[in-house]
């Protein structure tokens, strides 16, 4: 299913931007020339919704909206929806290197209400026939927003005071959405400018040459419109609260487990239903990326579930998945779909067997390998072709922080020693080699790791909330052409980039490149015989 290419793992977020946060615009499109530059196929970034408190991608509002903290405002001053100094305004000036989502959303919101106000009729055609397109599931995320934001103050989904309303009462659906009209009408534009903008940016990748691999959550947020409007489904409480809740025993990350506090499926209720909201859930993310990644696919199999009252995820119990009933059921509507599973965590021979069965490739990730006295998956000399394959992840530390912060010195030394680093050249990139020569089909890295950073550089540290995570932001000038050489040297010796998508520059640069590296190794055979000789 998948070539022997290669990519960059960077979150939106992530990106450089004037405003205090990366957005799909002018920036994102500097990006997708650096992967091309550097002779990438994918661009792999995290679920794009719309976050909630701790700002994790993995928690959102909806299973198909877009974050609006991601429009770009430049974009709207183009369009004549702001001027220059309202767009200037939305600048938190905080750190360049890492995100304040509190104050940019504090900033943020007023300025797009601004834009919202400036809709023309024109505009307004465009956002209603966006809206019908999306009649699955807009209107019942805009009423939601609306009445959370709005009329709720911001309260969680079980906390909501009107029995009706959270009951989703008919009559009382229809007096809140004529009563929130405006509201409504402000969320729907918000996600049609989300949309708009996120295509345009998928399309210049694609004229680039450069593919998106996008992330699908196994589970959603106990505080989302998805539970709201599809409570059958999963196993809640009569206040809509959950039951049980979703995590993992304790493992590589977690000594007491992790506790997500997602509401788990009652796989039971999806399957009577043919599967119709996950087949529903995986078309909309097809529509937003060309691959994508099953966060969690053990879960399929089997997955953990905790009561809602525990503090750990130490008290739970394993529970049997839909296995592959469910993608069966996606690829007879769908047709086949391009999907990566995250494999990780405790494997059992269940799962693998699943893995088999599916035929998609799973993870490995190259920092859980570096154990001097182990020889396991996770080292680049045991990656299968049907696989794809880490550096490091974004929940992990990067290679640097692992190798020389966290390693014991015995397993640092290991690590070295392994992707043969010689102290000429950044760590991180003599790790990065090491894994794109590896027989796996797809070799990908964090952004982290191009830039050869450490610990500050952490984009999530599991079980965990506040801090820095999901806040790492790359500043513009690491998108520069001796990282892009570098990127791109790599890939092509590894045989990850075809020699026909070269340009002819680039594949003069290589050819000179080639002959001066030949004309050293002459260089030095003759000065070896000269002294042999004497």
């Amino acid at each position: 299913m998948f070539e022997r290419t290669s990519g960059v793992l960077m979150h939106i977020t992530s990106l450089p931007s004037p405003y205090g946060i990366g957005s799909l615009g002018a920036d994102a499109r500097a990006f997708v020339d650096f992967l091309r530059d550097a002779g990438q196929r994918y661009w792999q970034v995290l679920p794009l919704g719309r976050t909630g408190f701790g700002a994790s991608p993995y928690q959102c509002f909806s299973a198909a909206a877009g974050n609006p903290l991601l429009i770009d405002l430049d974009t709207l001053v183009e369009d004549g929806l702001l001027t220059p100094g309202e767009a200037r305004g939305a600048d938190p000036h905080g750190s360049p290197d890492q995100v304040d989502f509190e104050a940019v959303e504090e900033l943020r919101f007023p300025i797009l209400r601004k834009a919202f106000a400036r809709v023309t009729p024109e505009l307004q055609e465009k956002i209603d026939a966006y809206a019908e397109t999306q009649a699955e599931w807009l209107p019942g995320y805009a009423l939601f927003m609306a009445l959370r934001e709005e009329r709720f103050e911001g309260v969680a989904l079980w906390e909501w005071p009107d029995e009706d309303i959270l009951l989703r009462k008919p009559k009382a659906l229809a007096a809140a959405r004529e009563a929130l009209r405006d509201e409504i009408a402000f969320r729907t534009f918000l996600q049609y400018e989300f949309h708009v903008q996120w295509q345009a940016l998928r399309s210049y990748a694609h004229q680039n040459g450069v593919q998106i691999i996008g992330d699908i959550p196994i589970y959603v947020s106990p505080d989302s419109s998805d539970v709201w409007e599809n409570p059958r489904f999963f196993k809640l409480n009569k206040d809509f609260s959950p039951k049980k809740v979703a995590g993992v025993p304790p493992d590589y990350f977690s000594a007491t487990g992790q506790l997500w506090g997602n509401p788990v499926y009652d796989w039971k209720a999806l399957e009577k239903d043919g599967y119709k909201w996950w087949i529903w859930r995986m078309r909309q993310n097809m529509e937003l990326y060309d691959v994508v990644r099953l966060d969690h696919f053990r879960g399929f199999e089997s997955y953990w579930e905790v009561d809602a009252g525990e503090e750990t995820a130490v008290n739970g119990e394993w529970k049997k998945g839909p296995g592959m009933k469910l993608f069966r059921a996606i690829e007879a509507e769908l047709g086949e779909v391009k999907i990566i599973a995250e494999d990780l965590g405790i494997i059992t021979d269940e799962v693998r067997k699943l893995l088999d069965e599916s035929g998609f490739p799973g993870m490995r990730v190259m920092i859980f390998g570096f154990n001097s006295w182990e020889d396991n998956c996770h080292l680049p000399h045991n990656y299968v072709p049907n696989s794809i394959v880490y550096t490091s992840t974004h929940d992990s530390q990067t290679i640097c922080e692992q190798i020389m912060d966290l390693c014991r010195p015995e397993d640092a030394d290991f690590a070295r020693d392994y992707i043969r680093w010689d102290g000429k050249e950044p760590l991180a990139w003599a790790a990065i080699k090491s894994v794109f020569f590896s027989p796996a089909a797809i070799a990908m890295t964090q952004m982290q790791d191009v830039l050869n950073l450490g610990a500050d550089a952490r984009m999530n540290v599991p079980a965990t909330l506040g801090g820095n995570n999901w806040k790492w932001r790359m500043r513009r000038e690491g998108m520069n052409g001796e990282v892009a050489s570098f990127l791109r040297r790599a890939t092509v010796t590894s045989r990850r980039h075809k020699p026909y998508q070269l340009t002819p520059e680039e594949r003069a640069e290589l050819e000179a490149d080639a002959a001066a590296e030949a004309g050293t190794d002459e260089d030095a055979s003759e000065a070896a015989e000269t002294e042999a000789n004497a």
